[in-house]
């Protein structure tokens, strides 16, 4: 990405991953708007940027939100040049017990949010011969993984997405990627902590450990190291149509 200041939008910037992305950004010397549902969460985050942000409070979830978010960008600075979608959450259940409701929600915050956010950002990229879109994905687009049927899913179709995007638009100047984390410590982890420890009785500290465990570096991802692997994305035109593992080496490819 050359030197020059560009327009950055980060969904699900409050926390976690998505704040590390947007203080890489920022601290790179480009401006960054922040979009989740919480203004409480996004003004802390704005506070910690070095350079100029908006705040965009929004539920991407809904149809209309996208092309809000990105007409507040665009009033204020101009067409978005970087796209991170990273918003995300996740559920846990048996596929038998895996409801409608869990399904769709799943599907509507990870596979067709970030759909129309790429849909919405790419034709303004193209026309200016110039676009970076990053998916935060996930280590469950590559692999199956028992009682996040939804999730797993969604991710798999996310990944599908950004191949498909980035093999129409290779010639255009946009390249597409996925970053595919396994456990980072974030609150999302936390949650999967809480909800492990009362299965299974053991102490947050155990039930932290065991996820740890699962990946051979013995110890959860950093939210900067998933930013640093976002990073690489939006400066190398070369890499494109790629799924990169943060992953501690559990998925090798």
């Amino acid at each position: 990405m050359p030197a020059a200041t560009r327009t950055c939008l980060v969904t699900g910037a409050g926390r976690g991953i998505g704040r590390a992305v947007a203080q890489r950004l920022s601290a790179e010397g480009h401006r960054v708007a922040l979009t989740a549902r919480s203004t409480d969460q996004l003004g802390q985050v704005a506070a910690t940027l070095p350079g100029p942000s908006l705040v965009l409070p929004a539920d991407i979830t809904v149809a209309s939100a996208v092309d809000e978010v990105f007409a507040a960008v665009e009033a204020e600075w101009g067409a978005v040049d970087v796209l991170v979608a990273n918003a995300g959450s996740g559920v846990s259940a048996k596929l038998a017990d895996t409801t409608d409701e869990m399904w769709r929600g799943q599907l509507d915050l990870l596979l067709t949010a970030p759909f129309r956010c790429v849909r919405r950002a790419v034709p303004g990229m193209v026309e200016r011969g110039f676009g970076r879109v990053v998916v935060v994905a996930s280590i469950a687009a590559k692999r199956g993984e028992p009682y996040i049927a939804a999730y797993t899913a969604a991710k798999h179709g996310v990944l599908g997405l950004v191949r498909a995007a980035a093999a129409e638009l290779a010639s255009s100047g946009v390249t597409v990627n996925a970053v595919c984390p396994a456990y980072v410590d974030t609150p999302m982890t936390d949650v999967t902590v809480a909800a492990i420890a009362e299965k299974t009785g053991r102490s947050l500290a155990e039930a932290r450990a065991a996820l740890a465990a699962r990946q051979p570096i013995g110890r959860l991802v950093t939210p900067e190291e998933v930013a640093e692997a976002v990073w690489l994305c939006a400066v190398n035109g070369a890499v494109t149509g790629q799924g990169i593992n943060v992953d501690g080496g559990a998925v090798q490819s």
